[in-house]
């Protein structure tokens, strides 16, 4: 073989070899044949008579972002406007006029705390930081969770360390309007700037150093900055923690639910009120609000769950037991409420969380209270400081209809605002 001849078939040898490399690459082997390229060096297609197969989708949620010290980095790019949400509450909520009440006769919001952009965006990110907890494990929200009124579902909240807390947690929705400005069953914080920080100190919820706290909150990377958007300067404080927290709870005012879009169309006892309502919501609203129907009972729950943000006008004992030595509550078996907005989502009701149901709330009030010796008054029989506990006597369309009434001051807009929910939750990077 002369040399051409042998210069000829070292290029074959070599095509061969290439052919065979470029099909590793770039062509799939489907049923035994060779798929290739398509024209423009994309991916190979299978074959026209061969099923697709159908792209993967990964469904696993993203992980949280971390922050320098390995906890998790809150979304702070935006800062919602809780300005402008306190400044849409109705005219039947605020007004002097209104026909329950003027709910800012009830405002416990100081003058020197009043609520801000800022500060309300600060109070949000540490009612929803583990970091205020001993070992990062519990927030303010655990315990007080927004799809709940935030209130908790459980009959007594876990703490930090498994522990259980003494009474059920009270419900936040509308924490601003209660006068005497006291917080807890028992009424023991004097202001929510006060209240605020004691379940962080509390050796079963929380159970941190207030000090620590401080310094724990300083080590990240986005405090710093949110502390000087709110207060004018990186300082972090236990005073400062307080104020911005006591600012995010006043922002918790809820006035979009079912009983909100009856007023938006009339007035209580206009035709166009009453249209919203089912005959059956609309029979319980009676009752409640103390209006006679027919024969009905004039009940006026409206005495003690004043005006239409439905807060209690102060403590009482409401006769849930004849003896209160085991509970004295504030004093004497007194003991504050939280307002009935959103009550439909907030069981178990009471203190102790003793009622699973409204239904069993209702029944309580109609033949179960008890002569306790410090019993209001609006709980004995024709309102005398001594007389027996009242017996209502309602009938059960009577007690279905107050229950059904109850269910109309849920407001679904507020319990998935994204205004109070948790700006730790994972995000998309």
């Amino acid at each position: 073989m002369n040399t051409s001849e042998w210069m000829l078939l070292a290029v074959v040898l070599t095509s061969a070899v290439s052919c065979r490399d470029n099909t590793d690459v770039n062509e799939v082997i489907v049923d035994n044949s060779v798929v290739g390229a398509d024209a423009t060096g994309g991916a190979a297609s299978p074959p026209a008579s061969g099923p697709e197969t159908p792209p993967v989708q990964d469904d696993t949620p993203p992980e949280p972002r971390l922050d320098i010290d390995g906890l998790p980095l809150p979304a702070v790019a935006e800062t919602p406007d809780y300005e402008a949400y306190l400044m849409a509450q109705p005219r039947y909520y605020t007004a002097t006029t209104s026909p329950f009440g003027d709910v800012r006769s009830q405002d416990n919001t100081p003058f020197s705390n009043r609520v801000t952009n800022a500060g309300a965006n600060l109070g949000r990110m540490l009612f929803y930081d583990v970091r205020l907890s001993a070992n990062n494990t519990v927030a303010c929200a655990s315990c007080h969770q927004q799809q709940h009124g935030f209130t908790d579902p459980a009959k007594l909240s876990t703490g930090f360390d498994g522990g259980k807390t003494g009474r059920h947690s009270m419900s936040l929705t509308n924490a601003a309007y209660y006068k005497t400005g006291k917080f807890f069953w028992d009424e023991r914080a004097d202001s929510l700037e006060v209240q605020v920080l004691m379940p962080i100190q509390d050796p079963v919820e929380m159970g941190m150093n207030l000090f620590d706290l401080e310094v724990k909150l300083g080590l990240t990377s986005f405090y710093p900055k949110l502390f000087e958007q709110a207060f004018g300067d990186e300082a972090i404080t236990s005073e400062r923690i307080a104020l911005a927290m006591a600012q995010f709870v006043r922002t918790m005012v809820s006035y979009q639910s079912k009983y909100d879009q009856a007023f938006a169309a009339g007035a209580w006892n206009d035709p166009d009120f009453a249209a919203v309502f089912t005959e059956q919501e609309m029979l319980g609203h009676q009752l409640f609000s103390g209006f006679p129907v027919g024969n009905s009972a004039s009940l006026g729950c409206i005495e003690c769950h004043q005006t239409s943000a439905h807060t209690l006008d102060r403590s009482h004992v409401n006769g849930l037991d004849a003896d209160n030595s085991q509970d004295a509550g504030a004093g004497g078996g007194f003991f504050k409420s939280p307002s009935l907005r959103n009550v439909e989502v907030g069981a178990p009701y009471m203190h102790d969380g003793r009622f699973a149901t409204l239904m069993e709330v209702v029944e309580f009030y109609n033949s179960g209270v008890q002569p306790h010796p410090n019993l209001s008054p609006d709980l004995r029989q024709g309102g005398r400081t001594n007389g027996p506990p009242v017996k209502m006597n309602l009938t059960q369309e009577e007690k279905e209809a107050l229950v059904a009434f109850l269910k109309t001051l849920t407001d679904e807009t507020f319990l998935s605002n994204p205004i109070f929910s948790d700006p730790f939750a994972a995000q998309e990077n």
